[in-house]
């Protein structure tokens, strides 16, 4: 096939590129994405936001076509993401409304969300013209808040995790969990972490909560600063509803964080019911690699010296020996 007819088959295909707009390396990546797709015939497309930050530091950028407003979150095939976890959990923001899968190139730090590193943005790109990429669907949580009256006055959605907390630093919160509507334990605290497997190395990991690996179904709860003997970390299957509830004694006000984006007030009183989302959040994959070695990667974590059955490390990197 020629390269005019390359772009002949690629006309039509709608390519979101989210950036960090706000460092020079990633506007300069955007600028280089959005000529590989325009090169290949793709269209790419930027959110309204993204335009005008990109516009200010690249002209020629202006011209891009804007999500919404030009083009459907229906019609976006993919999602590019350039920047770190938050600018990824921003494109899933972006997305939700259809079904487009996220690639994030970590231009950040640890970039736990992203797929790649930077220096394999070419290709990587290269590989999304080429459709070469797998796509995998992770958990994300329906959120809804209720008042004394039980009726839902706010409702979200999360990838990472869903937090209550303490919206003063020195005023307390006094909560009840529940389980499928049944109470488990109240106590005192600055605030309930509940996550989901890829929010577990987040706020959750920071909090003292588990890792639970992606291709596990679960929901983790962890208390923050508890005033209890009974108030550990709990691991619970996706097909259960938590609830943190607010008690009328508290002398606090709550305040709710989704991903650490969006936010509801919580006067005492209010119930935060979190369950699995009938609508996963979609990442695509260009490797195949372990969990672990994400793990690893992403933290430095001390592997010298491990000797598997028929394996040898050396950095981070496994090596099989050859046969003998």
């Amino acid at each position: 096939m020629t390269d005019a007819q390359q772009r002949d088959e690629n006309a039509g295909r709608m390519i979101l590129v989210v950036a960090h707009a706000h460092r020079d390396e990633t506007v300069r990546a955007a600028e280089r994405v959005v000529a590989a797709l325009r090169d290949a015939g793709a269209r790419p497309v930027l959110s309204a936001d993204d335009r005008a930050d990109l516009a200010a530091a690249v002209p020629a950028l202006g011209d891009v076509a804007t999500l919404g407003d030009d083009v459907p979150v229906g019609e976006v095939e993919l999602a590019i993401v350039l920047g770190g976890d938050g600018t990824i959990l921003r494109a899933a923001e972006l997305v939700r409304d259809g079904t487009a899968p996220i690639l994030g190139i970590n231009m950040g730090h640890v970039g736990f969300l992203a797929e790649i590193e930077r220096d394999d943005m070419d290709d990587a790109v290269r590989r999304v013209i080429a459709r070469d990429y797998s796509v995998e669907e992770r958990l994300a949580l329906q959120v809804r808040v209720k008042d004394a009256a039980d009726t839902v006055v706010y409702e979200t959605w999360a990838l990472n995790e869903a937090t209550v907390e303490k919206a003063s630093r020195e005023r307390m919160l006094e909560v009840v969990i529940e389980i499928d509507g049944r109470p488990l334990s109240s106590f005192g605290c600055d605030g309930v972490v509940i996550s989901t497997p890829t929010g577990s190395t987040a706020y959750n990991f920071s909090a003292g909560g588990p890792v639970i690996w992606p291709t596990v179904e679960a929901i983790s709860v962890v208390p923050l600063s508890a005033h209890a003997l009974f108030a550990k970390p709990l691991v619970v299957g996706p097909e259960h509803a938590v609830a943190i509830e607010l008690l009328e004694r508290t002398n606090g006000v709550g305040i709710l964080w989704c991903d650490g984006r969006r936010s509801h007030d919580l006067p005492p009183g209010a119930r935060v019911v979190v369950r699995r989302s009938e609508k996963p959040v979609r990442l695509a994959r260009l490797h195949p690699a372990a969990f672990t070695d994400r793990l690893v990667r992403k933290f430095r974590l001390p592997v010298e010296g491990w000797r598997g059955p028929a394996a040898l490390t050396m950095g981070h990197e496994i090596i099989r020996p050859e046969a003998t």
